[in-house]
């Protein structure tokens, strides 16, 4: 059976699962996270509840089954039955590493105060993070073990390229993909990851632990 870090790890190499209309069930990675992966036509719920449960909540919503996995009947479903929380659809995009050193001059920092930090310690393990002048970046490995990235920008800084210049030094500085969330509401991040490489390949409904 593939696991979820192999469907990711394909994906970040270009390769998806079929466009066939279907839902594959596959187990969560680790206790924290459960949720629902949206590819091109096909989707992957990854959770510890019966395969049977999930198929069968995907057939009460009454949707094309394209459209099923990511409808609020079941994410609302998904939701009452694990007893998790969920905040957002996010994009999913991904970039590869890039060879030499990053252009922009960072700074490793461990302020677990910054709120940045602190929510990606709640989501994420073996978080690190990183200053610019005016910024700060964060890495740590999230849904599947894939390692994942965000930035956050000064409002005194912005519209000035520095967040487009952090997420591309975020690949100068890994030896593997790199994974970013973003709301598709977000136009300005969408934008930054867009013009920083990264390509979109699907899209992701998180379910958290509560507390």
């Amino acid at each position: 059976m593939e696991t979820l870090r192999d469907i990711l790890d394909a994906a970040a190499r270009g390769v998806l699962p079929p466009a066939d209309g279907g839902t594959t069930v596959v187990p969560q990675a680790c206790e924290r996270d459960a949720g629902v992966l949206a590819f091109t036509a096909h989707a992957v719920v990854f959770t510890d509840e019966d395969p049977d449960w999930v198929y069968d909540a995907l057939r009460a919503t009454g949707c094309d089954p394209l459209a099923a996995p990511m409808n609020p009947r079941f994410l609302a479903a998904f939701v009452e039955r694990t007893g998790r929380t969920a905040e957002t659809i996010d994009a999913m995009l991904v970039g590869g590493p890039l060879p030499g050193e990053p252009p922009v001059a960072l700074r490793e920092i461990e302020d677990g105060a910054h709120p940045r930090i602190g929510y990606a310690r709640g989501r994420r393990d073996d978080v690190r993070a990183w200053t610019a002048d005016g910024g700060v970046l964060v890495t740590g490995r999230g849904i599947g073990g894939r390692l994942e990235v965000s930035v956050e920008v000064d409002e005194t800084v912005r519209h000035r390229g520095l967040g487009r210049s952090l997420v591309r030094a975020a690949r100068h500085l890994v030896t593997e993909p790199l994974w970013a969330q973003v709301a598709p509401g977000n136009a300005r991040s969408m934008r930054t990851f867009l013009a920083a490489g990264y390509r979109p390949v699907g899209a992701e409904a998180l379910l958290l632990r509560r507390g």
